[in-house]
């Protein structure tokens, strides 16, 4: 039915509101999919053991295609399945995800040969809706040390590195002003969450979704 993606800096708050929305929709009567990326199916959360693993070196562009790996099992495996049955799919993370680590975070690749490159991966999936998080570094960082975290390879990668990303997300939202809603992530999660309800809403009413009596499921 609809394809949306949450994205977002570690520590944005992105995977709080992915869970606030499945719960809203399931209590709607939707029959929602959640996933997150890396993961999803068994190979991908394999992969996703090796990206997140503090211990290994992973060059930048095996980085990519690792994390592309994934996205084209869970595509092919589970969303795009999903997405023919009728069911919303909410995705943690989605190909511009890679986009902004990879492409400007890593440096890996332009923004033009990696959105040819995403729609190969995917099957020519594009999100519905994808509501961008964003924070800075910094209390990005805090809100990972409040937590208690561990800090996985990704995370460990230093402010510069996000600030390349959160660049990144900001200029992929103004390219793609008509998919992305951008949510001021300092906002408290109940704000947050009903900004995205009621945009999620509008879409469904406009789009002609009714809910149907799935239980709704996650990865």
């Amino acid at each position: 039915m609809f394809l949306i993606t949450f994205e977002g800096i570690d520590g944005s708050g992105k995977s709080t509101q992915v869970r606030r929305l499945d719960a809203y929709l399931q209590d709607e009567g939707y029959d929602t999919l959640v996933v997150r990326e890396p993961g999803g199916t068994e190979l991908s959360e394999r992969v996703r053991s090796l990206l997140l693993d503090p211990d290994l070196k992973v060059e930048p562009f095996t980085e990519l295609l690792l994390f592309s790996a994934a996205r084209a099992q869970v595509s092919a495996e589970r969303i795009r399945p999903a997405l023919a049955d009728g069911r919303i799919v909410l995705c943690d993370r989605f190909y511009d995800s890679t986009t902004a680590y990879q492409g400007a975070g890593r440096g890996v690749a332009e923004p033009d040969w990696l959105q040819a490159f995403h729609r190969r991966v995917t099957g020519d999936l594009v999100p519905d809706r994808t509501y961008l998080v964003e924070v800075d570094p910094k209390t990005a960082q805090a809100r990972r040390d409040d937590a208690a975290r561990d800090d996985d390879r990704m995370e460990a990668a230093g402010d510069d590195f996000y600030r390349r990303v959160r660049d990144a997300y900001a200029e992929l939202a103004e390219e793609h002003s008509g998919r992305f809603v951008r949510l001021d992530g300092t906002r408290s999660i109940d704000a947050l969450h009903d900004t995205v309800r009621d945009d999620v809403q509008f879409l469904l009413d406009e789009g002609g979704g009714t809910p149907n009596s799935g239980t709704g499921s996650s990865s």
